[in-house]
This record gives structure tokens, sequence and C-alpha cells, in this order.
């Protein structure tokens, strides 16, 4: 069914990403070294090497650091935001709030709504629709949206290869003052048992073959061809697209079942050199294109979380990126800082060998 103008999710007021800022971790994991100790070095790898946290990061400190560019970018007071959202499935505690962490660090404290999200890896996509309705409705004039994981796989399962860390914070407001217009949003959700991890569990589960077509390509194919039918656009009237990245194969495949080209692709696709930095995917592969993006250029970005959802923006960048994109680290500065660990190294860093 062709979707209607009115499914469309777009605010009142127009807004737009204001600021803008990433976060990935210095460690690398080559997936030579996981297939070391699994496989005797043999197989096939889905990417080249993950992005491992160090002993004093997680999401709260990521985060910070992350909404620290944003606001460079932004050049306002983090007084005057009016809500601080983190989006995570690796939130450090499971009663105590990681957005009231990150409010006081950056000092957006008291007069402030701070709030935790979840969604696996939409649950900062699913802040960010959230941020647009906020200041789109005039209730503020400012929202701070994060994704963030320290992702998390089994020793020896597939996902240990690709769970890699990282994120990103955007700052949303009023339209006039953005880098970034966000002309539209979609969502596209069902209930697809395809990947989750109970209460307790240390470690994810994956549903084998309903993680690729009911799951993944299903919601974002949907998604992202329903946001262009009702707004009237097609694969030729965006410069750049961002897709969900599990590895490196799914948003290339979806790319090319859309009717995207590698190049549209290239600058968001950070997975073969981080991972899948889960709630942090879609949206650093979006600040990686921000960071390369010109005046005029429209981006399209669709994020999946298993669950399952997916949701697809339209993103026209204004004349007003030429002169913030500079004044916070770039997305493939903290790429290339990088040092290099051994699998033993990462067991260690991760908590996967207890004593007790």
């Amino acid at each position: 069914m062709t979707p209607k103008n009115e499914t469309l999710l777009i605010p009142s007021r127009p807004v737009g990403i204001i600021g803008y800022g990433a976060y990935v971790p210095r460690y690398r994991l080559p997936a030579t070294e996981v297939a070391r100790i699994w496989k005797g070095g043999k197989g096939g790898l889905p990417i080249k090497e993950k992005s491992v946290p160090g002993l004093d990061e997680d999401v709260v400190t990521m985060s910070i650091e992350a909404a620290r560019n944003a606001l460079a970018r932004a050049q306002i007071d983090a007084s005057d935001l009016r809500a601080v959202w983190v989006g995570s499935e690796s939130h450090p505690y499971a009663v105590k709030p990681t957005s009231t962490i990150v409010a006081e660090a950056i000092g957006a404290v008291p007069s402030t709504q701070a709030a935790d999200w979840e969604f696996a890896c939409k649950a900062g996509t699913e802040a960010l629709v959230a941020a647009m309705g906020l200041v789109g409705s005039e209730m503020a004039e400012y929202a701070l949206a994060i994704g963030m994981d320290t992702a998390q796989g089994r020793p020896g399962d597939a996902l240990e290869y690709t769970a890699g860390a990282g994120g990103a914070a955007y700052i949303i407001g009023p339209a006039e003052e953005s880098l970034a217009v966000i002309e539209a949003a979609y969502s596209y959700v069902t209930d697809t048992p395809d990947f989750w991890r109970r209460a307790g569990a240390k470690y994810p589960e994956h549903g084998s073959r309903f993680t690729g077509e009911p799951a993944y390509f299903e919601h974002i194919t949907q998604a992202a061809k329903a946001l262009m039918e009702a707004s009237g656009t097609t694969p030729a009237d965006y410069q750049w697209a961002v897709f969900h990245q599990p590895n490196t194969k799914f948003p290339t495949r979806v790319a090319k079942m859309l009717g995207f080209s590698k190049e549209q692709i290239e600058p968001g696709l950070l997975v073969p050199l981080i991972g899948n930095t889960y709630a942090g995917a879609a949206i650093i592969g979006l600040t990686a294109t921000l960071d390369i993006a010109r005046p005029g250029d429209r981006i399209l970005v669709t994020s999946f979380g298993s669950g399952a959802g997916s949701d697809a923006f339209s993103i026209r960048v204004t004349d007003a990126i030429s002169e913030r994109s500079g004044r916070a680290p770039k997305t493939q500065e903290y790429i290339a800082r990088r040092t290099e660990i051994d699998y033993a190294t990462y067991v260690r860093m991760r908590g996967k060998i207890t004593l007790k």
C-alpha cells in the first residue's frame, strides 16, 4: 500500500541538526584474531576489525565525549538543552539512568528532561525522532539525542566478530539554525524474533533465519520506500545514503535493492573498520557523511533495530555545514586513531574472563 503524506513524521515547526559529534574508542581487535582463536585462522571474515572500549570506558563516558563534540559544533550552552536522551542496549546500570550522568557531566542540569531509550540498534534514531517532536512542538528549543553502545558478543559466536563500540550525539533545534534540516521521518515496526537478550543474560542471541529477510531487509526497505514514496523522492534525489550496518554485506545489498550506488553509501559505511556499534551504527555513519557533505546535499538515513523496526529520515544539508563541521574532531579522525590489541587483551578489557 502506498503511504499517504500523513504517515510521514513532520513536526509543525521545521527542525534540524544544529550540532553533531561522534566517538570511537581507540582500541581495535582484528577479525583475524577472533578467527585465530575459534576457527584456527580459517574461514571468511565479515569485517576487517572492530573498536573495543578501554577499561575506563562505557556508554556514559563515550556519550559525554560525543555530546561535547556536538555542543562544540552547535555553539550553544549545555544549559539550553531541554532534553538529554541516550539510546543504547548496553547501559552500564540496570537501575540508574545513563542520561542523568551525561546531563550532569556536560552541564545541562537541572532544568532538563532526561531519559534512557531502548530498541536494540535503533535506540539512537528513536531518541532522534522524539527530539524532533519535542523541538518541533515548540516545547523546547534544543534537545540532545545520543546513540551509543559497547556491543556484546558471546565468545566464539558470529556476533563476536562484529560487536564494536562507539556512537554519535545530535543536538536538534530550529531549522533556521541548523546545519542540516530534517525534512521528514518515517517509522516501520513489527514484532519479529530475530535478536534478543533476556533479563540477566550476559550475551544476546539471534534467531538465525529471521535475522535477514523478515527482519533487516524487510524493515529497512519498507521504511526507506515509504519515506521516498510519501515525500515524492527517488534514490537519484539523494547524494548520500546511510543504512544500519551489522556487517558489510547487509547494507551493501540493501542499498542495491533500493537503487542506491556503492558511491552513495561509501562515506557512511564504517562497519569494516569499527564493527557494528549497535545503537550508534546508523547515526555514526551519518556523522561521517556530514563530515564530507556540501550545502544542498540530501541524505537518506535508515536505521534498524532488532525486535524489529526501522526509522528513515530525509535530511538536507544547509550552508552552515561549511563552517561548523570543523569545530570538533571528524569521525574518520577517531577511526584513524587506533591501537591494535590481541584476543587475550580484548577478553580482559571486556570482562569475558571472570574470577568469581
